[in-house]
């Protein structure tokens, strides 16, 4: 099936946010130290040192480097668990029944998203909205949300949707229409807590199940029947 290589680094959407928590803490804490009893200084020092390990934590960045050698391998855009697979009306770019297999990410898991397949990018758009569960059914058409459309060498369309949750408030695409998606490369990032939606031809090959966990840019999702 194809060979695959792992490393871990800090992305970058979160090294600014990181630099300026550890400058935040370092101000909070000396005059803490400085003027208050050592007891109360040891306590938030800790608190402090646990925020600053999970913050970067959440913004680890495994490299994944995945060879298939099958090129209508639908590869998992995200980290997470499978909550939802089940034909579904999708109403905002095909205006026809799909597939859809969607991925819950928890703040414990990587949330950089892949790009699931080669091709052409059709759309890429964000829409606004509000910010309910990620869990929730309603998040993949009220939420905050970005839609890439992405159009194979065989010409069959795909799209997979960002959707922000109840913490998440930034969603960040880097797929731009006209351009090509590549495997093993970022289509984006969100940021704490969110949702993504895969909308796939009726006739995909689907591998996996509500309630498994799956691994961006390294467990198959399923397979195109072009």
């Amino acid at each position: 099936m194809g060979k695959m290589k792992k490393n871990l680094r800090i992305h970058r959407e979160g090294r600014n946010i990181i630099v300026g928590l550890t400058f935040l803490i370092f101000a909070i804490n000396v005059p803490i130290y400085m003027y208050v009893s050592h007891w109360v200084f040891a306590i938030v020092l800790l608190l402090s040192a646990a925020l600053l390990v999970f913050v970067t934590y959440f913004f680890r960045n495994p490299v994944r480097i995945l060879e298939v050698d099958d090129p209508n391998f639908l590869i998992s855009p995200a980290d997470g668990r499978i909550v939802v697979v089940e034909p579904t009306m999708e109403n905002e770019y095909f205006h026809e029944e799909r597939l859809q297999v969607s991925i819950f990410m928890s703040p414990f898991n990587v949330h950089a998203n892949w790009y699931p397949i080669e091709g052409t990018i059709l759309v890429s758009e964000h829409q606004k909205g509000s910010h309910k569960g990620a869990w929730l059914p309603k998040s993949s058409t009220e939420n905050e949300r970005s839609l890439v459309v992405i159009e194979t060498p065989s010409k069959a369309q795909l799209a997979v949707r960002q959707i922000a949750g109840a913490m998440a408030r930034r969603i960040v695409t880097y797929a731009k229409a006209g351009k090509h998606s590549h495997r093993n490369e970022h289509l984006g990032f969100i940021k704490f807590g969110s949702r993504v939606d895969m909308y796939l031809p009726l006739d995909t090959d689907i591998f996996v199940t509500v309630g498994e966990h799956v691994k961006g840019n390294e467990t198959i999702i399923g397979r195109l029947n072009s």
